[in-house]
């Protein structure tokens, strides 16, 4: 017996094999939607790529923005560069800085690095003005190079990639002159008004007060000076007395036959007499001639034989300052350093 199936079971294979083909078809769909979406995710990110903050940044500012006459006002300049990008720090300098109305007194700089490899740089300005006829005051705009570096690359050999302008900095004037004027008479023509009488004696007054002040200072620096000063300890009679006997034995020891000893003799027999002189009389006889030495001894009336000292110091000076032929004796300057002996230690 043959069965025949119904109808609807005769048309399920063709109902599955529809179906598969749709669900085919919406996953192409799905598919080609999402390629959609990730070329547009794509293309979203390469115009975020090209719309990144820029290489170069540059700011300025001012600590005012009106100044009167002499006034000082600083102005900065922060210019913030990207990573692997540098600019010509000598575009910015004092010398490149066009000030209209405006006086540069001083400028520096300084290189920061900055979050993210990034360079910031920062040139500092102090502008003044002395002038009365200008309502503004103005920085001129300055153009700026920067440069991109390249691995093992220089600044110095890099070529500009660009250029970057600073705009201009416009500070306003404050003036109690009065304006739409060709001439200020700032100066008056009149001279000064005398003084009056009780304001004249003051410079007197301030003249004396100085003085005053300056004598005790000077009293008291020479007080100081003399006090600091080191004294020479006077000797005593009996220490002069050995000092003179010593310098005896000495001169009496020397050998006399040679003219060196002769000469040295004699400047010891100059030196003895004349501190003898200086001991016993209180003559200052180290600088003094022998006729100088004579007329002091008499002055003082000292118990100092005067024709002795005077014959000594004598026969001393013609032997250390007289030529060579005209050297004493070896009996002479014996006879010398007797003579010597009678004046430091009489009989």
């Amino acid at each position: 017996m043959i069965s025949v199936p119904a109808a609807q079971d005769v048309g399920r294979p063709f109902q599955g094999r529809r179906g598969e083909a749709e669900s085919l078809a919406l996953r192409i769909s799905q598919s080609a939607f999402r390629l959609f979406v990730l070329f547009a995710a794509l293309a979203a990110g390469e115009v975020t790529l090209h719309a990144q903050p820029r290489d170069i940044d540059v700011r300025t500012s001012l600590d005012r923005t009106a100044m009167w006459v002499a006034d000082r006002v600083g102005y900065t300049i922060t210019v913030t560069c990207g990573k692997g990008v540098d600019i010509l720090a000598d575009d910015l300098s004092k010398d490149k800085l066009h000030a209209e109305g405006l006086e540069i007194l001083g400028s520096s700089s300084d290189r920061t690095a900055g979050p993210g490899d990034t360079i910031v740089y920062t040139f500092r300005y102090v502008l003044t003005t002395y002038r009365v006829d200008l309502p503004e005051l103005k920085v001129a705009p300055v153009v700026v190079r920067y440069y991109v570096k390249r691995p093992g690359q220089r600044i110095g050999d890099a070529a500009p990639a660009g250029e970057v302008p600073v705009p201009a900095a416009v500070i306003a004037f404050r003036s109690a002159l009065p304006d739409g004027q060709e001439t200020y008479a700032i100066r008056d023509g009149r001279g000064a008004r005398p003084r009056r009488a009780r304001y004249s004696s003051l410079a007197a007054i301030g003249a004396a007060l100085v003085l005053i002040a300056i004598v005790p200072a000077a009293a008291a620096a020479i007080v100081v000076v003399r006090r600091t000063r080191p004294r020479e300890k006077p000797r005593s009679a009996r220490q002069v007395r050995y000092d003179e006997r010593a310098s005896l034995d000495a001169l009496r020891a020397l050998d006399v036959s040679t003219p060196a000893g002769r000469r040295d003799a004699y400047a010891r027999i100059n030196a003895l007499v004349r501190d003898h002189v200086r001991a016993a009389a209180g003559v200052e006889a180290a600088g003094l001639t022998p006729a100088e030495i004579d007329a002091a001894i008499a002055q003082r009336g000292a118990q100092v034989p005067i024709e002795l000292v005077a014959a000594v110091l004598a026969a001393c000076d013609h032997a250390r300052f007289g030529p060579p032929d005209a050297l004493p004796s070896a009996e002479a300057c014996q006879a010398s350093i007797a003579q010597a002996a009678q004046i430091v230690q009489p009989a």
